[in-house]
């Protein structure tokens, strides 16, 4: 079964934000390196937190398959490790 999502926006809101500088270049990078748009970016960050849609609650496939994964680590050699890393 196929779904198809299409969204035809008719007026998309306008928001003006206050964001330091370093945030807002590396916003765009990291935007530039995926092929989206900081809008985009953001709208989809909002949407998830406000938790309207039932897709939003969904984790994405990479959380999904990391999800447990660290349940049998050793939380003590990991603090070594970090400690000598940090030096």
């Amino acid at each position: 079964m196929y779904v198809l999502d299409l969204r035809y926006y008719t007026y998309m809101a306008k928001l003006t934000l206050s964001v330091d500088e370093d945030v807002i270049s590396r916003a765009k990078s990291y935007a530039r390196q995926r092929g989206v748009s900081i809008s985009a970016m953001v709208e989809t960050y909002l949407d998830s937190v406000t938790g309207l849609r039932p897709s939003a609650k969904k984790d994405a496939p990479v959380l999904r398959s990391l999800r447990g994964i660290l349940k049998k680590a050793d939380l003590e050699e990991r603090r070594r490790h970090l400690a000598a890393k940090y030096r």
